[in-house]
């Protein structure tokens, strides 16, 4: 094939392509939902499409004309197709300028040039009946190199890549409006394909301006893929078809294998279209709109918020990395009133330049998660709209599974408070069942002691005192083991007013064992059973041995420490420990040290009782 009918052919097909491109646009425009906000991009990109498909119809037409012997083709025709494409350069300027304030004068001076270059077109057309007009062209050539100047400096905020593309797209512009000036030089495929498909480049650029609609993703997606499959369809007719062709140049008009070529291509160039799709939604994704891996994306957010450790922590993470993910300089949480409805497909709201997200938990208090100020007006296509629908869900969870965890530790905390409680009302129970009868004894006493002997009934009046602030006044749970033996001398030595010579007291405790702390009052039971079943009940008395110490018992040592009577009284009246004071500390015991702590009680009506604690050393001395 000649350079000459490649270039010819490359302008067919672009024509056919670029007809079908911005009609496509000018269709979902008018299709897709628009608002007050919007109307003004839609403006621009309806003007886009009209002018895309006025310049490519129109060039296709003139080819079919001249293919079909019309000398020079519609001079009104030509004259509108040059112009339609002289304008769209003004579309750029002004799809590129139209927020920034204190640039009108640029979009105005970018329309008053492309209304000169029409001008002279249809000026050129009528009166020297020639068409284009190449002083229209060599205008438009020199306008759009200034324009690009003008938008690559102009210092609105955005950025510096996005700039340099608009002004690469209109330099192309630039070099093709002079390409056209000079007829007569169609030979080049390159040049022809920089001279008569220039519109390709701009409306993509007027696209990445204001791609951020809901068309906008799948138009650009449906436009690459096209022209992917222009480039194949033309490409394997150039390499392979044509040198096959050619072959066949001798051979009947009607031979088989010529067809079978063409229809193998045909054939080859539809089962590559899933391919080349997939080549334009990475090409969009990945380079035209740098859109991040959305899977990717959620994975880390699920792996941070799962590092969270409390619902501040995943609305803050979550804010942050929405903003980060979406170009976001504005971002916030705050609690909701209500929680989002079931029949909502969605839990993003979208408002211009700004979403907000809601986190349907389970419970009040609810959240939304707001974004907004998106860099160079984006907007939020349905692949983030799904990811944010996902993330949203996610952080719930997470945040209902932390209010149950949350919830757990406080029962637990309550259980305890609740066990602690039960232990003090024990305790203040034991207190107050100090046995009546000991006190109503220990009066008596005093009593006939004031008559017999004062000094002595002074004497006792004093331990009874001591006695009853400790045990009124006590108000931990734990003490010393000294602080307890204390108690109990106290306690004997009132006793022993009462009983005189019958009741002798042997205390053997090493220092060891006295620096370890025990349940408050856990003894005083232990030796008053002693004592009103050993002693008193006994004619002739007895001694009340108490000692204690420190034993080695596998991996943690144990506290023993007992108490024991000689006495023979009537000690079998009585089921070992089932008295009122025996169950206390048996049942204090119980509730403090679980299984680990022991009690036991041996009852022998010959040869007295025995009474001993096991308290696990490890726990007691760290109460």
């Amino acid at each position: 094939m000649e350079s000459l009918n490649a270039a010819s052919l490359v302008n067919i097909v672009g024509f056919s392509v670029g007809v079908v491109l911005y009609a496509m646009l000018g269709f979902m425009v008018l299709r897709s939902p628009h608002s007050v906000e919007s109307l003004g991009v839609r403006r621009l990109l309806f003007a886009t499409a009209f002018l895309g498909i006025l310049w490519n119809a129109g060039e296709f037409i003139l080819i079919l004309q001249r293919d079909l012997g019309a000398s020079g083709g519609n001079l009104i025709l030509i004259a509108a197709s040059y112009s339609a494409l002289g304008f769209l350069p003004s579309v750029v300027v002004h799809s590129a300028l139209y927020r920034v304030p204190g640039r009108t004068w640029h979009i105005a001076a970018a329309y008053l040039l492309s209304t000169a270059a029409s001008s002279l077109h249809f000026i050129s057309a009528f009166r020297l009946s020639a068409a284009p007009s190449p002083t229209a062209l060599q205008l438009l050539t020199f306008g759009s190199v200034i324009l690009a100047i003008l938008v690559m400096v102009s210092g609105h905020r955005e950025t510096r890549e996005k700039k340099l593309l608009w002004g690469a797209a209109l330099l192309i512009f630039a070099l093709s409006a002079l390409h056209l000036s000079s007829p007569g030089n169609e030979n080049s495929l390159i040049v022809e394909m920089a001279a008569h498909q220039s519109s390709l480049p701009l409306v993509l650029v007027v696209l990445l301006q204001s791609y951020r609609f809901a068309f906008a993703d799948l138009f650009l997606k449906r436009a690459i893929s096209l022209l992917l499959v222009s480039v194949v369809s033309f490409a394997a007719y150039t390499l392979i078809a044509v040198p096959v062709l050619r072959f066949h140049e001798g051979h009947d008009p009607a031979d088989m294998q010529a067809t079978a070529v063409i229809i193998s291509l045909w054939i080859a160039t539809a089962l590559s279209f899933p391919a080349l799709s997939r080549a334009s939604r990475w090409i969009v994704d990945r380079i035209i709109l740098a859109r991040p891996n959305y899977e990717a994306v959620k994975a880390e957010i699920a792996n941070s918020i799962d590092e969270a450790d409390s619902p501040e922590d995943v609305l803050n993470t979550i804010c942050n990395m929405f903003a980060d993910v979406f170009t976001a300089t504005e971002k916030r949480w705050i609690e909701s009133p209500s929680k989002p409805s079931n029949s909502s497909l969605t839990l993003v709201d979208i408002e211009r330049d700004l979403a907000e997200i809601s986190i349907p938990t389970h419970d009040v208090p609810f959240y939304k998660v707001s974004i907004g100020q998106f860099s160079g007006g984006r907007r939020l296509l349905s692949d983030e709209m799904e990811l944010l629908d996902s993330s949203a869900l996610l952080a719930a969870r997470r945040i209902d599974a932390m209010r149950v965890t949350h919830e757990r530790c406080e029962q637990d905390l309550r259980e305890k408070e609740f066990s602690k409680l039960a232990t003090e009302a024990q305790l203040t129970a034991l207190r107050a069942q100090i046995n009546p009868h000991f006190l109503f004894n220990a009066l008596t006493t005093i009593g006939y002691l004031i008559q017999t002997s004062p000094d002595k009934a002074l004497q006792t009046l004093l331990h009874l005192t001591k006695l009853l602030r400790k045990v009124l006044g006590a108000g931990s749970e734990f003490s010393t083991l000294e602080e307890e033996l204390e108690l109990i001398r106290n306690y004997l030595d009132i006793e022993r007013a009462r009983f005189e010579e019958k009741l002798n007291v042997s205390i053997d405790v090493s220092e060891s064992a006295r620096r370890i702390m025990v349940p408050t009052l856990i003894l005083q039971p232990l030796v008053e059973n002693a004592v009103k079943h050993g002693i008193a009940e006994n004619r002739v008395g007895g001694t009340i041995g108490i000692t204690g110490e420190i034993e080695k018992n596998g991996k943690c040592d144990v506290l023993s420490v007992s108490v024991r009577d000689t006495g023979s009284g009537r000690s079998s009246a009585i089921s070992p420990g089932n008295g009122v004071g025996l169950t206390n500390v048996r049942e204090r015991l119980r509730t403090l040290y679980g299984d680990d702590a022991t009690m036991i009680v041996e009852i022998d009506c010959v040869n007295g009782s025995f009474s001993g604690l096991r308290i696990p050393l490890e726990i007691s001395s760290n109460k």
